[in-house]
């Protein structure tokens, strides 16, 4: 027996429908406007709900990561720049995401979480690309093995948009703007 992650390709209509990102869809929406009540609540503008969406959102997804760890790192040695390099990053992955979601919820430390969300994310986004130009079929661990979603552009644009809108959180509290 093997350690070394199955590839397949892509079954001819997987990640064809939008039911197929049911789960990932209903997560965003519910981050997003847990996030947008918080926001209401403290008389926040539109950096305070980023902060919370994004904070909900790394929480939540850490927490379905770390449902089954093991199963986790399988899926995320598939295709992660690190994490086929080290299969302890990719056990460490969840509570990196986890910590950041804390850090968004708390304000802490802005510029470093900020920093380093751009640079999980980007890396993350290059992982992303390279199994998609390979036409992968692979289940994506960003829902742990909880939830059925493939690896697709949805999440490429989650990678994106995380990345872009910590991009924006950061320039704007560096007054690049």
């Amino acid at each position: 027996m093997t350690d070394e992650p199955t590839y397949k390709k892509r079954e001819k209509n997987r990640g064809k429908e939008l039911k197929d990102y049911w789960p990932l869809m209903s997560l965003i929406l519910i981050a997003a406007s847990a996030g947008y009540a918080l926001t209401l609540h403290t008389q926040g503008g539109l950096m305070n709900w980023m902060h919370y969406f994004m904070g909900i959102f790394l929480c939540c997804f850490a927490m379905l990561k770390m449902f089954n760890l093991s199963a986790f790192a399988d899926g995320f040695q598939m295709y992660d720049l690190i994490a086929t390099r080290s299969r302890a990053y990719a056990y460490v992955y969840p509570f990196i995401e986890l910590g950041l979601g804390l850090s968004f919820l708390a304000f802490l430390a802005p510029t470093m979480t900020y920093t380093v969300t751009i640079i999980v994310m980007v890396l993350g986004t290059f992982g992303v690309v390279s199994a998609l130009r390979q036409d992968l079929d692979i289940n994506c661990p960003c829902m742990g093995s909880v939830l059925d979603v493939p690896l697709s552009t949805v999440t490429l644009t989650e990678d994106l948009g995380m990345g872009i809108m910590a991009a924006i959180m950061l320039m704007t509290t560096t007054n690049v703007f």
